[in-house]
């Protein structure tokens, strides 16, 4: 028998592939699903089931594309509804891989069909759960995301996560392995370890959630307490994971079309398509199409496209390193943005050689805005996140979340330049990309954000610890 954890960093997601006497599964995996075929065949595996612990809202699952290739068998647990063949197992139930079994637990709370994997060796033997997002390391999953506002609460499905943790999966043995489907970074929970693997013993002692004297209304208060807002994209990734979807092969063929740039023009204004421009803060800063967005790829990319753009029928074009085009269709196709129409041959030094017009960014140090702050003290604007402002931040600086930056439009000076900055300056020149496609362009962009601030004289509040917030 082999375990493997294939860890994705840009999602926080872990997808797993266990294989015992030439019989294979999959659990969570990614859209893309070469990878695995490729591990399998090198091991002379054949894929027999694709296990998915829940519809995911963070990413596109690569199941139904997975199991066309394969043959193997999509599985879902109690309460799941697709509209692709899949076996919707009950709950106990044996499924035999090799000479190993895996036990279905169904484990409702983050969502009703949330479903742990328990592995048992050829003895009989607990050995690990595939977890899900129904425990985390250090954390459980957030129950807010499934919920129906006339039928069921937040409240009422941590209620039945409570029942389901202290029912299916603490009961277990202290040296059973805990495999979840996220870790640190991840919106699907909330303090999640940066670790991605440990045990259940230690889990029972560290994780909140799996207090053993700790009372249901306890449990709902706590997991329940400072949920921020799901990204706005959640729904339609879970749309498509029950539903289906067109697959990563044609995705990539119609993406990868190199573009000249009177033909990226062409495109641009026949489809309205999104300018996506995922080169680096300065580069873009430098130099870049006008009206485009920045989110460069070398960052938190695949969240914060979903987060900002949202609607996965967006029409995209993409301004990308050389080399890298494949990369950003791939990672963009993760999160269900699927509608990319190519890319800008030749980059922006094409687009310069055609005589189109770019547009710049004003970027400078963190020394020049601390010289100028008494001028500019109530012209500085935060873009980090709640709890990054409220532990330490320049005095007197507004604080605009990037994730709902188009709400604080009105905030932003219309005349006279202004200071914006994040904690390193990847989400300020996002941010300055935003403001200046809805006409606002007199912003300043920090280089190198709060912590290159930190090291200047600007004035700045005391530290708050995060975990004292």
């Amino acid at each position: 028998m082999k375990i493997e954890q294939i860890y994705t960093g840009c999602l926080a997601q872990g997808a797993y592939y266990i294989h015992s006497k030439g019989e294979g599964v999959i659990i969570d995996p990614l859209r893309e699903v070469q990878p695995y075929i490729d591990r399998a065949e090198a091991d002379g595996v054949k894929i027999k089931y694709v296990l998915e612990t829940h519809f995911h809202a963070d990413f596109v699952s690569g199941h139904v594309t997975l199991a066309e290739k394969t043959g193997a068998t999509i599985v879902y647990g109690p309460n799941a509804s697709t509209s692709f063949d899949a076996h919707i197992a009950k709950d106990g139930e044996t499924l035999h891989v090799g000479d190993v079994t895996i036990h279905v637990l169904h484990t409702p709370g983050h969502t009703m069909e949330s479903t742990t994997y328990l592995l048992r060796d050829q003895d009989g033997k607990d050995i690990a759960i595939f977890t899900g997002d129904t425990l985390f390391l250090g954390d459980v999953g957030r129950p807010d995301l499934a919920q129906k506002s006339e039928s069921m609460t937040q409240e009422d499905l941590a209620s039945i996560l409570f029942d389901s943790l202290r029912e299916k999966i603490m009961p277990l043995a202290d040296d059973v392995t805990v495999y979840p489907a996220h870790g640190a970074g991840s919106a699907c929970g909330k303090n999640m370890m940066k670790e991605t693997v440990d045990t259940l013993g230690n889990q029972k002692r560290m994780n909140y959630a799996l207090r053993a004297d700790m009372t249901r209304e306890e449990f709902v208060a706590e997991v329940t307490d400072g949920l921020m807002p799901p990204p706005g994209y959640f729904p339609l990734n879970v749309k498509m994971n029950k539903e289906g979807y067109e697959s990563i092969d044609q995705v990539l063929h119609r993406g990868l079309e190199a573009l000249s740039p009177n033909a990226f023009e062409a495109v641009a204004n026949e489809t309205e398509a999104l300018v996506l421009d995922v080169r680096s803060p300065q580069e873009f800063a430098n130099g870049h199409i006008p009206g485009s967005i920045f989110i460069g790829i070398n960052g938190n990319f695949a969240p914060w496209v979903g987060e900002l753009i949202i609607d996965v029928n967006t029409s995209i074009i993409l301004v990308a390193p050389e080399g890298r085009e494949e990369e950003v269709v791939t990672r963009l196709s993760r999160v269900g943005f699927d509608k990319t129409y190519g890319y800008l041959k030749g980059g922006i030094d094409a687009w310069l050689a055609a005589g189109k017009e770019i547009d710049t960014v004003k970027s400078v140090p963190a020394t020049e805005m601390a010289a100028s702050y008494e001028a500019y003290a109530d012209r500085i604007f935060d873009v980090r996140k709640p709890g990054e402002h409220l532990s330490e931040h320049v005095l007197n600086a507004h604080h605009t979340p990037l994730s709902s930056l188009n709400d604080h439009l009105a905030e932003f000076p219309q005349d006279g330049e202004f200071f914006v900055h994040c904690a390193g300056g990847y989400r300020s020149m996002i941010a300055a990309s935003i403001l200046k496609s809805r006409g606002i362009h007199n912003m300043i962009d920090v280089q190198g954000g709060y912590g290159a601030i930190k090291e200047t004289s600007a004035p700045k509040s005391d530290y708050v610890c995060p975990s004292t917030l």
